[in-house]
């Protein structure tokens, strides 16, 4: 085994340790919390390494990065996850390899991701990022939209042609009510997925957690948490 696939084999053990830690605590099974590991910034040599360890959900940010990955990954047996904010010049290049978009924040979004699927004769999933930061009606600084959008935007999703309704994402806000609550910002986020499942029965992914808090959302009833930094290392600063 090589030193770098050796490193990535602990980080990920010591990763998995806290999502059956978490899940142990919070009274649920092991196989209820899907390990979502975000790739940004690291090479396709890296993707290759995590998919022999067992690792089969991915995720990037940028279109630009995550497009030749996954076209350089594409014999593997992974997942992509898209879950960087989302122009739409970007959209159609994403719908060619994304099987979920976590991402989805606003309606013009919504058309253009459907027109793309469609062309690509593929269905996405979809997930509403929902901004817990955002005023009403507002984006979130980190993206989202305002928790008072989510039944538009996934009624949008769910009719429209090429897309499905998976659920909801968030990320733990800096700013607002919730800035440094991150296990009640997460239980906010299952209340409204509560809400959504009441008319998209079937949308029951919320992806929830990152490296610094997966605990808590996994003891909120979080389904994915996404860990780059824990697996992969700090990143290297940009420039």
């Amino acid at each position: 085994m090589t030193d770098r696939k050796s490193e990535l084999a602990e980080n990920l053990a010591r990763v998995e340790e806290r999502i059956s830690s978490a899940c142990a605590a919070a009274g649920r099974e092991r196989d209820e919390v899907t390990l979502i590991v975000v790739t940004k910034t690291y090479p396709a040599s890296d993707v290759r390494l995590l998919a022999d360890l067992g690792v089969r959900h991915v995720a990037e940010n940028r279109d630009q990065d995550a497009a030749p990955k996954a076209a350089a990954c594409a014999d593997l047996p992974l997942s992509w996850h898209f879950v960087g904010q989302l122009q739409t010049n970007k959209v159609r290049s994403v719908a060619g390899y994304a099987q979920v978009v976590q991402s989805v924040d606003r309606p013009k979004l919504v058309t253009a991701l459907s027109a793309a699927a469609v062309n690509a004769g593929r269905e996405l999933g979809c997930l509403v990022q929902i901004a817990l930061d955002a005023e009403s009606g507002e984006r979130g600084a980190r993206g989202g939209a305002a928790p008072e959008q989510l039944a538009e935007l996934a009624d949008l999703v769910a009719g429209a042609p090429g897309l499905r309704i998976d659920g909801l994402m968030t990320v733990a806000p800096l700013s607002g009510r919730y800035a440094g609550r991150e296990q009640a910002a997460f239980e906010r986020l299952m209340e409204l997925s509560s809400r959504v499942r009441v008319d998209h029965p079937a949308a029951t992914m919320v992806s929830a957690g990152m490296s610094a808090d997966l605990e808590q959302a996994v003891a909120a009833g979080a389904t994915h948490v996404r860990v780059g930094t824990a697996v992969l290392g700090a990143r290297p600063r940009l420039g």
